[in-house]
């Protein structure tokens, strides 16, 4: 029986692109010898790491994504930057890619302009490892280089492609995921923030669904 464990913040990246079947978003799949969500496909993403709330940045995310990150903090208190921080990090560790622009040094440092905060969910009680996590739109013309080179990926995902969100739905996702790629197809065509964030709260007894606004 799974005990109840620890809500970790998290951040995740939905990196898209137009294709030539329509707009793509980019997934891999995690191993059958996974803790969490074995052997589903899903968007990078991960823990925050402490330092990541240290990590320079060539330039913050947006001020109205900033906001409603601040808010509702189930958790305790977590730095904005330090969110996009570990959705820039993870994008990089798990698929190779890079979103990043030269810093005061000139040397490349990770860009949370490119990031649009789209959505957020508390993983449900009774899972072997529990996240709130924040889900970040970003267009992968902001990718330092080739977007299909993934050769400097680390091994946590495999068969790692752009997907036709036409197509998504035919891989075997996990359920947030589907609700996810839904508000994905939204506003895979608009600029700026969203009018509100959805956010699956799983954190108390009873689920609850808020508008962050």
């Amino acid at each position: 029986m799974v005990t109840d464990v620890p809500i970790r913040h998290a951040a995740t990246v939905i990196l898209s692109r137009e294709g030539r079947s329509g707009p793509e978003v980019l997934m891999g799949q995690r191993g059958a010898g996974a803790a969490f969500m074995p052997n589903k496909f899903v968007f990078p993403g991960g823990a925050v790491d402490p330092a990541d709330a240290q990590t320079p940045l060539a330039a913050p995310i947006g001020p109205i994504c900033q906001t409603r990150l601040e808010l509702a903090p189930r958790l305790g208190p977590v730095a904005p930057q330090a969110l996009a921080a570990t959705a820039l990090r993870e994008l990089h560790e798990e698929t190779g890619l890079r979103i990043a622009r030269a810093g005061p040094d000139a040397l490349p440092l990770p860009d949370a302009s490119a990031l649009r905060f789209v959505f957020r969910a508390i993983t449900p009680p009774a899972r072997p490892r529990r996240f709130d996590a924040r889900f970040f739109l970003a267009d992968a013309a902001r990718v330092l280089g080739d977007p299909e080179d993934f050769s400097a990926a680390e091994d946590e995902l495999s068969h790692l492609q752009w997907i036709p969100l036409s197509q998504a739905r035919s891989f075997d996702l996990p359920f947030i995921t589907e609700v996810v790629l839904a508000e994905v197809a939204r506003l895979i065509h608009t600029q700026g923030p969203p009018d509100s964030v959805p956010f699956f709260d799983n954190s108390g007894p009873v689920p609850s669904f808020l508008r962050l606004r």
